[in-house]
C-alpha cells in the first residue's frame, strides 16, 4: 500500500484507484471551506489526470474502508451503473451496542431525509425508500457484538439505521454520534472491509478486502 496523507492507496491504475478511507475525513469535498479537504480532493493532488468528479460512492466521515474511485469519465459511467445494478459487491464489519440473541437475518427498511435535523435519516413507511441488508453476528460479547454487513442497497446512512432502529437490530454502532451514544468526533466502528466489481475495461472481476482496525 502507498500512503497519501492518511489515505492508503490499495490498488491504482489508468481507470480506477482504490483507497482505505480513514475516519474523520470526508469521501468528497463538502460544502465551505473548511470541508474542502477530502479522499477525492487528495487523490486529485497525486493523479492530475484525474476527472473533477471521480466519487461514484461515499463512506460517511466516519466509516472507514475500501472506496473505489474514478480517474476517467468512461471509467465513472461504467462504475455508476455497477451501482445502479447492485452488481458491486460490498461488505462491512461493526461492533454494535447491544448483545443480539439472533445470529442472522435481513433487515427491510423504509426511511428518509429528516428536511428540518439535517443529515438525519428517519424511518417512514409512507415516503421513505427501502434500504435492504443482510447481516450476521460473528461474535458478542456482555455488552457488544460483531457484525458482517451486506447491504443490498446503497442508502444514505443505511447500515447506521437499519442497526439502530427498533425494527431493525435496535442496537446502534459503538461511537455512532447521530444514532447512538456516541460523541461527535469519536472512531465509529464501521469498516468497509469487502469491495468487489468489474473492472471498467478489461471488464475482469476484482475483489479487494482488509482487515478493521478494531
Amino acid at each position: 500500500m502507498q500512503a497519501v496523507g492518511k489515505v492508503q492507496i490499495v490498488y491504482a491504475d489508468t481507470e480506477i484507484v482504490i483507497v482505505n478511507k480513514p475516519g474523520g475525513l470526508l469521501s468528497v469535498p463538502g460544502k465551505g471551506s473548511d470541508k474542502v479537504d477530502s479522499v477525492a480532493t487528495r487523490l486529485r493532488m497525486i493523479f492530475s489526470d484525474m476527472i473533477d468528479q471521480p466519487a461514484v460512492h461515499r463512506l460517511d466521515m466516519y466509516t472507514t474502508g475500501l472506496m473505489v474511485y474514478a480517474r476517467t469519465r468512461e471509467a465513472h459511467r461504467n462504475l455508476s451503473i455497477q451501482f445502479e445494478k447492485r452488481s458491486i459487491q460490498k461488505k462491512y464489519i461493526a461492533v454494535v451496542e447491544r448483545r443480539l440473541t439472533r445470529n442472522s437475518g435481513k433487515i427491510c427498511l423504509p426511511f428518509r431525509l429528516d428536511v428540518n435535523n439535517r443529515p438525519l435519516q428517519i424511518y417512514d413507511p409512507v415516503q421513505g425508500k427501502t434500504g435492504i441488508t443482510l447481516w450476521k453476528k460473528l461474535s458478542c460479547d456482555s455488552s457488544t457484538s460483531r457484525i458482517e454487513f451486506a447491504p443490498l442497497t446503497g442508502r444514505t446512512h443505511q447500515l447506521r439505521v437499519h442497526s439502530a432502529h427498533r425494527l431493525g437490530l435496535h442496537a446502534p454502532i459503538v461511537g455512532d454520534s447521530l444514532y447512538g451514544s456516541g460523541s461527535d468526533g469519536d472512531d465509529m466502528l464501521l469498516c468497509a472491509v469487502s469491495l468487489g466489481l468489474l473492472h471498467p475495461e478489461s471488464k475482469r472481476w476484482m475483489r479487494f478486502d482488509l482487515a478493521p482496525n478494531f
